[in-house]
Order: C-alpha cells, then structure tokens, then sequence
C-alpha cells in the first residue's frame, strides 16, 4: 500500500510529539513511537487548518521551559 498525499479522501489525524510539534498522519496506520494523537481527524486540508489555528508558538516545549525559567 503506497500513501499517496493526492488522494483528498484520505482520513488524517493531528499528532503531536513531546516537545508539542505538530503534524498530521495517515488515520489508518499506526502512530510512530514519540508521537500521540490530539483528536483532530478529517481531510489533510481539515487538519493542517486546525495545526495553523493551534500551533501558535514554533519554539520546542523544552525552549519554552528554559526560556521561561531563566525569567524567573
């Protein structure tokens, strides 16, 4: 079975890693290790929306962390 980024039926998920990057993956097929599911699904057209709309700060989790500890 080849994945094929064409086919506009496709389902996806929204995944996240756990430095809260975002992506999307086929909704068929299982997650790679390091990633979970956020519970978004639908076309990837549906799903890179709804990442655009959550994923407001690029930075890492862990850069976040340390930024906002050296404020402290």
């Amino acid at each position: 079975m080849s994945w094929d980024d064409s086919d506009a039926a496709t389902p996806y998920q929204v995944v996240l890693n756990d430095e809260e990057q975002y992506s999307i993956w086929p909704a068929d097929r299982e997650l790679p290790a390091g990633w979970r599911a956020d519970g978004t699904t639908g076309t990837k057209d549906e799903c890179l929306a709804h990442i655009a709309e959550v994923w407001t700060d690029m930075r890492p989790l862990s850069l976040r962390r340390a930024m906002h500890a050296n404020k402290l």
